[in-house]
């Protein structure tokens, strides 16, 4: 655990060195404008999420987990017709009962990096980005990394309505490069995702998470409902999210019988 929580302390402070000037020179944007912006994953807004997971009942061992999905996404603008998509997602992982009786691990798993390339959309239009999804084996302890290097095509669309927002985001990798007596990857991550938000900030929706491993013939698929809010501490802009977590599909050494999804963003305007 003390691992980890050093893991966690220098990625954040590498992340809050590089954008400490951002909050200083944000704008002053609604609460609504920024749930909106939230909710779509190509928007021309830096944020950091830190998404935590907490799984119960996993396999036939009964283990749990704790994964802390730090995900931050910078926005660089290529041209006024097109902007460039950064999003990182480094999980941080502390299990139990999972790999054996009584045993634990925690620790950096594998990173995944994303770049979506984005044309700026007409007004009420649809919202995209294409470009390539890049997977490292970063992982710190042997229960927690594939030892392959991955890579494939990535996608997102989405509509967005009043204060409706509709679409899914979906990539598929494959290792190229790795460990030879580790399983290669060749797996497809789809993610649904419905959201409405009020003025206030306030917002209720749902995501789900289907993951097709298919050199190992097994699906996964979570349905998380969710409620979030836009807040402020001092001049920081945050929103805060939380909802259940059911695991549908599953193998049965890997489904969970309950899951909890808690997260923190902080955001810093343009």
């Amino acid at each position: 655990m003390k691992n980890q929580l050093r893991i966690s302390f220098i990625i954040c402070s590498i992340f809050f060195s590089l954008f400490a000037q951002a909050q200083d020179q944000s704008s002053e944007a609604s609460a609504e404008e920024l749930a909106k912006k939230l909710a779509n994953p190509v928007a021309s807004l830096i944020s950091s999420p830190f998404q935590q997971n907490a799984d119960f009942g996993i396999g036939d061992l009964n283990g749990a987990k704790y994964t802390v999905n730090f995900q931050p996404v910078v926005p660089i603008s290529l041209s006024q017709d097109l902007t460039l998509i950064t999003r990182l997602v480094a999980p941080i992982i502390s299990q139990y009962n999972i790999s054996g009786v009584g045993n634990s691990e925690s620790g950096l798993s594998d990173i995944l990096i994303s770049a979506f390339v984005s044309p700026t959309p007409k007004p009420g239009g649809l919202i995209w980005g294409v470009g390539p999804a890049l997977f490292f084996p970063t992982g710190t302890n042997e229960f927690l990394t594939t030892k392959q290097f991955a890579a494939g095509p990535s996608i997102v669309a989405l509509k967005q309505t009043g204060g409706l927002t509709i679409g899914a985001l979906v990539n598929q990798i494959w290792s190229y490069a790795g460990n030879d007596e580790r399983p290669d990857i060749n797996q497809l991550f789809l993610q649904p995702f419905i959201v409405y938000n009020w003025k206030t900030g306030a917002g209720a929706g749902a995501t789900i998470e289907y993951t097709q491993n298919w050199e190992g013939n097994t699906s996964t698929l979570w349905i998380i409902p969710s409620v979030s809010g836009v807040t402020s501490l001092g001049k920081q802009k945050l929103q805060f999210l939380v909802g259940p977590k059911f695991n549908v599909i599953a193998p049965s050494s890997s489904r969970a019988k309950f899951g909890i999804r808690a997260q923190i963003s902080f955001i810093f305007p343009k």
